[in-house]
């Protein structure tokens, strides 16, 4: 398999990201400090719209892997 069948390839299973310790890390403490909130409902809104930047920024990132950029 060549670099570029590689990179889709990871690009596909997202591994660049869920294999990254440093994003597994700063997520896990993202959660465990709304884990302190004791609103059900502001805790879930602040979780479900960090998780829509998160797919953005995702997004974005694969458009530029696939530029070469």
């Amino acid at each position: 398999m060549n670099k570029m069948e590689n990179l889709k390839d990871m690009l596909y299973k997202r591994e660049w990201k869920e294999k990254n310790q440093e994003y597994i890390k700063e997520l896990q403490k993202f959660l465990d400090i709304t884990d302190n909130i004791a609103d059900e409902d502001l805790r879930l809104k602040i979780i479900y719209q960090m998780l829509k930047c998160d797919e953005v920024l995702t997004k974005i990132a694969e458009i530029k892997f696939r530029k070469g950029v």
